[in-house]
């Protein structure tokens, strides 16, 4: 197949820029009623947020082989990898706006996003959605189902205790699930060299007996390709994957953040390494219509306006409803 015939490269491309167009529009979302003094419990959007402008590659590559049926665990930077399993984006950004119309109802915030319609989650500790993401492997493997798990991390989580159990145990039980670390270099300020033995952690994934692939260049193609091929060993039973990701994080670990232990220029590094500007060029010198891209780029952006109107349209949730779908502990008399 020709590279200007392969309709996945314009749905990534498509899902990079409405992922960024989707936090593009939370950044002056978010600083409502924070400025001038910041304060994240204030404004519409309270909370901490964490944005995944640059690591759009990371999400598009891997989703373009998935199915609803198959599952995705994401991190507490979880908007481009639940943009490109195909959340409700309407849902996704009220719940956001702590909406009622949300995909919780409100409840979960942009941290704990959660769509069983195409079988995304996310949280936000650190390393916590391996196990499920292996449970839901090991639940498609018990019913004879061809449905694979992928569970996304950051390269900080390689380091938690759940790594390591979960890498163990999809490799004895030959679990169709693939690990996509995205290194991003920070866990939170703390840089990988100076928390990390070993420079790849693709290289530990030999301790368990299961590949280990190293991406490097943040590069769309790349990581699609090193994807299908660990997806579709995963379906064909033969076990586990470990994937390695070098990225970017273009903002600081959370919105408001400092960012004082970046050494200087490195930001404006990374900048210019953009992925979307750099993909687009790559697509167009492989003969893609620039008319095509620019499509692309006007319905991401639709959707997002689509999804704000929506989110900022619906109602708070009812106060009365504080209790229902949730545990509550009853006494008798």
């Amino acid at each position: 197949m020709s590279k200007t015939n392969q309709p996945h490269r314009l749905w990534m491309y498509e899902n990079m820029v409405k992922s960024r167009a989707f936090e593009d529009a939370i950044k002056p979302a978010y600083l409502e009623g924070k400025t001038p003094r910041f304060n994240m419990a204030r404004g519409p959007i309270p909370g901490e947020m964490h944005l995944s402008d640059g690591q759009e590659p990371c999400a598009v590559g891997v989703c373009a082989h998935l199915r609803e049926s198959d599952t995705v665990t994401a991190t507490h930077r979880p908007h481009h990898a639940a943009i490109a399993k195909g959340v409700d984006l309407d849902r996704m950004a009220a719940e956001i706006f702590g909406r009622d119309t949300g995909l919780s109802g409100g409840r979960g915030g942009h941290m704990h996003l959660f769509d069983a319609s195409v079988n995304f989650a996310c949280s936000g500790i650190i390393a916590q959605g391996m196990g499920p993401a292996l449970g839901a492997a090991m639940a498609a493997k018990l019913r004879g189902s061809d449905a694979v798990a992928v569970a996304y991390i950051g390269e900080g989580a390689a380091n938690q205790g759940a790594f390591h159990e979960v890498m163990n145990l999809a490799s004895v039980w030959g679990a169709p699930l693939v690990i996509v670390i995205e290194d991003n270099g920070y866990g939170v300020s703390v840089s990988k060299a100076s928390c990390t033995a070993v420079s790849r952690n693709a290289d530990r994934a030999a301790a368990y007996a299961m590949p280990g692939i190293h991406i490097a260049g943040n590069d769309p193609d790349a990581i699609y390709d090193a994807a299908g091929e660990a997806i579709a060993r995963a379906r064909r039973g033969e076990g586990p994957s470990l994937i390695e990701i070098e990225t970017s994080r273009l903002e600081g670990h959370f919105m408001g953040d400092q960012e004082a232990y970046r050494p200087e220029g490195e930001k404006d590094r990374l900048k210019a390494m953009d992925p979307i500007p750099r993909y687009r060029e790559r697509l167009l010198a492989d003969g893609i219509d620039a008319a095509e891209l620019d499509a692309c780029e006007k319905h991401a952006q639709q959707a997002v306006e689509t999804a704000f109107a929506f989110a900022r349209g619906s109602a708070l949730p009812d106060p009365a409803s504080a209790f229902t779908s949730v545990f509550v502990e009853r006494t008798t008399a």
